[in-house]
């Protein structure tokens, strides 16, 4: 420095010289430090997503006849162009209303493949990601349980029940539904397959079966208020709705029945009549012994040809007592008128 300040006493031109390399010393300080910051942001530019021309260009390639048609979407609610809530209404981006700005999968690669779109609903994409997607849009009072819900901490995604994609979602159409939930309620199929069950099982057969069921006339699958995704607050509560003749309140009440139906029935199936746990006697002698009868637990020994008991044929302890669920009538306090 001392070197420096004596050359610019001395020499008028040295001045300017020294004055004009600290200038571009600084300015190249400035562009090397300047340089990759304005570089990361024209990069970032460049690989935000943005959106394509639209469904025409989706259509180039998952028209009818193609690899991966996805046409069939425009024979559902989601296809309903004149409705505004619809994807395809106008201004709402066609597919990609879903799938995410994806103008980068229309352009081919180098080696003539394509990169996926935003949002794929692939098997190996967190559910969190697709499920967004879906509800961005249904966010209804219909999904109030959803968050917490038994399959969204699961981690169930949206498509691992639905196929929007199909005139006929096979989970919201009667016939088809017990085969998605069948997908992960191995147990329940097996149970629906026993002599005694509720009408779910046999729904492909025939429409015309009065009784029929879906699994949602009982669960909530999207998260309910009950216990296993009821859509009542307790069992009882949802069995009453279709038997409402078991409700009461009854002069003599039966308390099993009002603690829990699930203490005599399976819901779902049974190899004993009318969905019980057990076959009477039996099932009734798991609390009653004793009162006004023998003490000791029935056999099949009163069963023909070797007896004859009354207590083991027809409909064994409901030969007496007949009303099982409870009773109004002023004698009825054992249950038998």
């Amino acid at each position: 420095m001392r070197g420096a300040s004596w050359n610019m006493k001395r020499n008028p031109d040295y001045v300017h010289t020294f004055n004009g390399a600290a200038t571009a010393l600084m300015l190249l300080l400035g562009l090397a430090l300047a340089g990759p910051v304005a570089g990361a942001g024209d990069d970032e530019a460049e690989e935000a997503p943005k959106y394509s021309k639209g469904v025409k260009q989706c259509m180039a390639c998952h028209r009818e006849g193609r690899e991966k048609p996805a046409h069939e979407v425009f024979f559902t609610t989601m296809g309903i162009t004149g409705d505004p809530n619809s994807p395809f209404a106008e201004g709402n981006h066609d597919c990609e209303a879903c799938h995410g700005p994806s103008a980068h999968h229309i352009r081919k690669q180098a080696d003539g493949s394509r990169l996926p779109p935003t949002v794929t609903f692939r098997k190996d994409e967190p559910a969190e990601k697709q499920n967004q997607a879906c509800l961005s849009c249904h966010n209804d009072s219909h999904l109030f349980h959803w968050p917490g819900s038994t399959h969204e901490l699961e981690g169930n995604s949206c498509v691992d029940c639905h196929d929007v994609h199909e005139a006929n979602d096979p989970v919201l159409t009667l016939e088809t539904q017990p085969e998605v939930c069948y997908q992960c309620h191995q147990e329940q199929r097996a149970q629906f397959l026993r002599q005694s069950r509720h009408p779910v099982q046999g729904a492909t057969a025939s429409l015309s079966h009065v009784g029929l069921l879906a699994c949602t006339d009982c669960h909530q699958p999207h998260g309910g208020p009950g216990p296993a995704n009821l859509i009542r607050n307790t069992l009882n509560e949802q069995c009453f709705d279709c038997h409402a003749e078991k409700r009461g309140p009854f002069l003599w009440e039966h308390a099993p029945v009002q603690e829990d139906c699930s203490n005599c029935h399976v819901p779902h199936g049974s190899n004993y009549e009318n969905l019980l746990i057990a076959r009477q006697p039996y099932l009734c002698q798991q609390c009653h012994l004793g009162d006004f009868h023998v003490s000791s637990v029935y056999s099949g020994t009163g069963l023909p040809p070797d007896g004859r008991d009354q207590r083991m044929l027809g409909k064994q302890c409901m030969n007496c007592h007949v009303q099982v669920h409870g009773s109004n009538h002023p004698g009825g306090i054992t249950q038998t008128r």
